[in-house]
């Protein structure tokens, strides 16, 4: 049985993203919920789990930034992706009308995702490290005139009513997850690289790294920045193309990329997401 680790509470959207991915192979994984993505990303890198899924950016809120810093320290590689949609719900104990509702708790990203029904609703909101997790604060302490930002399911789980469905800004609100392994993937019917790089102090560098890519008709599906943790004011790129590093022109792009660069990490060689 597969030992699957996130971050969260049962009932947190991570778990639905275990659930999708891995719901086709049997036996059923055994999910290992945990506090943190940092704690996640240890089960795995200690061998008390085989993967770990973790999100990595939302279409609204965007990059999920820890779980950027993470990749870039572990030596855990992807091995899959998925995109799940994120429909939040606002729930209180049984009882609590909406007019009732004074603060609000849920994860930093689901109340960013909420903003626009949040603001309407007018309640001081209070981040927490889960949005499940916030829903079962609510039950265990029995919290009155609180409401959770979390999924339907949530509610189910810990006898909550759902005050309002589907409140996320925009309609179409989706993460993208990604499976961490130890070992690396085998390459699928698409596939997707990710690596993350520093240039070198010199004009034009990050153009010429990206014409490793563009010389060989190689499509960039994400480039982002991020500020280095070693010197203040430099930065390093994240970096996600579609193939397989073992096909030979993404490895003379590859080897092109490393003669123009400070360093290159491949954060993992994997399938495609579906869709």
């Amino acid at each position: 049985m597969k030992r699957v680790a996130f971050q969260g509470e049962r009932g947190a959207f991570s778990e639905d993203a275990v659930a999708k991915f891995f719901g086709s192979t049997l036996p059923v994984p055994h999910p290992i919920p945990l506090p943190t993505l940092a704690e996640a990303f240890q089960v795995v890198e200690a061998g008390d789990a085989d993967h770990a899924v973790v999100p990595i950016e939302n279409s609204q809120a965007g990059s999920i930034n820890e779980t950027y810093d993470l990749l870039l320290r572990s030596p855990l590689l992807i091995a899959g992706e998925l995109t799940l949609a994120v429909n939040h719900c606002l729930m209180a104990l049984p009882g609590q009308g909406r007019g009732a509702v004074r603060q609000v708790f849920s994860h930093p990203q689901a109340l960013a995702q909420c903003d626009r029904f949040l603001r309407e609703l007018g309640a001081e909101l209070v981040p927490v490290y889960d949005t499940a997790g916030s829903a079962k604060m609510i039950k265990e302490q029995g919290l009155l005139g609180a409401a959770a930002v979390a999924s339907e399911r949530a509610a189910q789980l810990y006898g909550l009513e759902v005050l309002a469905r589907n409140i996320q800004t925009i309609a179409n609100n989706f993460t993208r997850f990604v499976v961490l392994s130890r070992e690396p993937a085998p390459p699928g019917a698409q596939n997707k690289t990710s690596l993350v790089f520093a240039t070198q102090n010199l004009p034009g560098a990050l153009y010429a790294c990206l014409g490793a890519f563009a010389t060989r008709n190689i499509n960039l599906a994400k480039l982002e920045s991020r500020p280095s943790r070693e010197k203040p004011w430099e930065y390093i790129f994240y970096l996600d193309f579609e193939g397989h590093v073992q096909e030979q022109g993404i490895q003379e792009a590859l080897q092109d990329l490393e003669g123009k660069t400070a360093f290159v990490k491949i954060l993992g060689s994997y399938p495609k997401a579906r869709g």
